[in-house]
């Protein structure tokens, strides 16, 4: 198992070393306690407890060592503990941790809306409001676009996932385990179909499939009566859906012509992670709104809202806000790491990470007619996984190929409306050596599960 120095940022834990069974004996204790004190509703999908990170390693507190590919759910793109961040972060808690910008503001929130409305796509005039999660991002995204508009309903998407709070739970598709027993939900939100090319007809292309959508939104609801549509240019929890090249320009333009607010959902798509600072940039498509969140921060709980700064000007003082919201600890920490991703040309190491990866799974599909499709951009792939000449999903052989990579050293996560698209989401500081040592291991997995040993 190679020891990999380039993955260890601030001298901690490097190279895969797998030296218990996992979860070890310190995790089995560590869950016996769990079941005694936190509510099961909160699930983990790795076995093991984390001890401390570095770059592209994560280690459990019985010193088994991880090669990560999933970054915390693609938040931890310039690294565990990157060297910046930490500086940052423990130099502003020395300052202040808190005032509530709401009551005593400061300067590093100003500072934080000024790097994202310079990199927002659009030369337009823009402005930010800071918050606390992806969620948060998305819901006040949707109260900005109804004050703006006067208009009530919003539109989202099939395999759609934006959060966990009452308007995001009605505005996410999958029932379990994010939405089941939780209702009623919010009014208002209807759902079209998105493009997925896998699974839609054969040869529809995106601007049909978008005409499809588009269909469904003036006959279920009028486009007078819309809001927002809110969308993934690339589907995180759904699945690493990517549409049909044309599906959201179509779309963005018949938002324009019909004085609809189009938000793009970039939380798991965004900073760099795509190989482009934002997915929508791929097609260059301007959102008039950008709900972020995950990879600003490094870790830290920010998100964030910009957009047209006529739109986001809509909403009264006072509307929008929240105690902890842009809190100093995490705009230091998004500072720090926006610096990163500039200094290390992060988008352009999410590239390569993708161009690596694509051709390994290119190659794997050949040898395993399971694997339906393989899709993903950037440091943001996946595949999906069928029962072998169909496109009925094979859930099972995916929660076996992930705890094969768990035990042998590799994180790796699921996802899909069916639990059967396997993704990764990798640190964009990851080595060559790493990242092919971890393909490796996933691909040792994937044949011996799809072989039946």
């Amino acid at each position: 198992m190679a020891d990999d120095g380039a993955s260890s940022q601030t001298g901690g834990p490097s190279g895969r070393r797998v030296v218990t069974e996992v979860p070890g004996p310190r995790s089995r204790e560590l869950e016996t306690r769990r079941r005694r004190a936190v509510a099961p509703g909160v699930s983990s999908s790795f076995p093991a407890y984390i001890a401390r990170a570095s770059g592209a390693i994560v280690e459990d507190v019985d010193g088994n060592r991880f090669i990560d590919l999933g970054s915390g759910i693609a938040v931890t793109g310039v690294g565990h503990a990157a060297p910046q961040v930490v500086e940052a972060v423990r130099a502003q808690v020395a300052r202040f941790t808190h005032t509530c910008f709401m009551v005593a503001p400061y300067e590093p929130y100003i500072a934080v809306c000024e790097e994202l409305n310079g990199l927002a796509p659009g030369d337009h005039a823009k402005s930010s409001a800071l918050f606390n999660s992806g969620a948060e991002a998305v819901e006040n995204a949707v109260k900005v676009a109804r004050c703006a508009t006067s208009r009530p309903a919003v539109v989202v998407f099939d395999h759609a996932y934006h959060g966990r709070t009452n308007l995001t739970m009605a505005m996410t598709a999958k029932s379990m385990p994010y939405k089941s027993g939780f209702g009623p939900f919010a009014p208002e939100v209807y759902r079209v179909p998105f493009s997925y090319p896998f699974r839609d007809p054969p040869g529809m292309t995106g601007a049909e499939a978008a005409r499809r959508a588009i269909e469904g939104i003036e006959v279920l609801i009028g486009a007078t009566h819309v809001a927002c549509v809110v969308v993934e240019p690339i589907q995180g929890e759904g699945g690493f859906v990517v549409p049909a090249v044309g599906f959201l320009p179509a779309l963005a333009q018949w938002c324009r012509e019909n004085e609809v607010l189009l938000v793009a959902d970039e939380i798991q798509s965004g900073f760099g992670r795509t190989g482009d600072w934002f997915a929508c940039e791929h097609e260059g498509v301007v959102p008039d709104l950008l709900a972020t969140a995950k990879g600003i921060a490094a870790g830290m709980p920010l998100g964030a809202v910009t957009g047209r700064a006529e739109v986001l000007g809509a909403v009264h003082p006072g509307g929008l806000g929240g105690t902890y919201g842009g809190n100093p600890v995490a705009c230091a920490a998004a500072l720090a790491a926006l610096q990163t991703m500039r200094q290390l040309d992060l988008p352009a190491a999410a590239r390569h990470i993708g161009d690596v990866i694509g051709a390994r799974f290119g190659a794997l599909r050949a040898h395993h007619p399971a694997i339906g499709d393989v899709r993903g951009r950037g440091a943001m792939f996946a595949f999906e996984l069928v029962h072998p000449g169909t496109r009925e999903p094979d859930a099972a052989a995916t929660r076996q190929i992930v705890a094969a990579c768990h035990s042998a050293g590799v994180i790796v996560l699921a996802c899909g409306t069916w639990g059967n698209v396997l993704r990764l989401l990798p640190p964009f500081v990851i080595s060559d050596a790493l990242l092919s040592e971890g393909l490796d291991v996933l691909e040792g997995a994937v044949a011996d599960v799809l072989s039946g040993k």
